[in-house]
């Protein structure tokens, strides 16, 4: 039979396509992870990757076998995962997710509130585009992510957590920002800066675009929302802002003027997500919670 660490070779291969990168995240030596994907393929009798090619490509069986080891390692981690918590109850280190349209002006009063409520429990905690950081999910990488929806998947445990109002803003001498009452007529055919198009927030971005009329400006996609507010601050076009980073520390409005459209809002949903029937799944409803409670209380204060 393969072992266990066969399997974590194979599945290395598979998500870096190429053997000295795998061996790395693997934390082996190249020759080592070589031999060992050999000696895989002579026990199971089959050939799993087709040599010379570069990126590594895998031969159809070779495909069918890595998705079906990498659901039977995050099975396994799950086992060691329940066992550990069975001895030391919430405590360890999970690994979590957050895009960074959320987690600068949110997540340190949350950080807060788990430390002091489970102080030994750690967070390791990563940035990162929401749809790749829910693949990483689901091939065991991340415990647990915090992501604007939609989200979707039977193999998810998907648990919303608040809306989030969104607001157009503007450099304070921009025209429209002038107006003491605004309509969506009034922004047919402005300039509206967004993230690359990778993010949840752009394609809300051009969902809003076509329900204003307005048009995204390519040309000046930005790589954060601090970047967005600098940039529509400067004047170069219109932004779409969450509230709670509107009223952050790290966020604010000091730059640019929000615009009041009086027959318009929008929202956001964010959720906490995590794979179904994880070990530790109790304990990331615990963190959701505090999550949404934190978030709603900031809500509560700005109301």
């Amino acid at each position: 039979m393969p072992t266990l660490r066969q399997l974590e070779y194979l599945v290395a291969v598979t998500d870096a396509r190429h053997f000295g990168r795998a061996a790395a995240a693997a934390n082996v030596s190249q020759p080592t992870l070589s031999q060992q994907i050999k000696a895989l393929e002579a026990r199971l009798g089959i050939t799993l990757i087709e040599r010379g090619d570069s990126p590594v490509q895998l031969t159809p069986v070779g495909r069918e076998i890595a998705e079906r080891a990498r659901k039977l390692l995050i099975s396994v981690a799950d086992l060691r995962d329940l066992a550990r918590r069975s001895k030391t109850g919430f405590a360890g280190t999970i690994r979590f997710g957050v895009t960074p349209t959320i987690g600068p002006y949110l997540m340190p009063s949350v950080v807060a509130r788990l430390h002091r409520d489970y102080p030994d429990m750690r967070l390791h905690m990563r940035e990162g585009i929401p749809d790749d950081q829910v693949a990483e999910l689901r091939r065991g990488a991340l415990d647990l992510v915090l992501s604007p929806l939609p989200v979707a998947g039977s193999d998810l445990e998907i648990e919303p957590l608040f809306r989030e109002p969104l607001h157009l803003v503007a450099a304070p001498d921009n025209p429209l920002a002038g107006k003491s009452l605004l309509r969506k007529s009034d922004l047919a055919g402005a300039g509206l800066l967004t993230l690359d198009r990778r993010h949840h927030f752009h394609r809300q971005a051009q969902q809003i675009c076509e329900e204003l009329g307005a048009e995204i400006l390519m040309d000046y996609e930005g790589t954060s929302l601090d970047s967005l507010r600098q940039m529509a601050g400067s004047g170069l076009g219109l932004a779409i802002l969450p509230e709670l980073y509107l009223r952050s520390e790290v966020g604010g409005e000091h730059m640019v003027r929000r615009l009041e459209v009086s027959d318009w809002t929008a929202t956001r949903s964010i959720a906490a997500i995590w794979r179904h029937r994880a070990a530790y799944g109790e304990s990331y409803r615990l963190i959701a919670q505090a999550v949404a409670e934190e978030a709603r209380r900031m809500l509560r204060l700005i109301d």
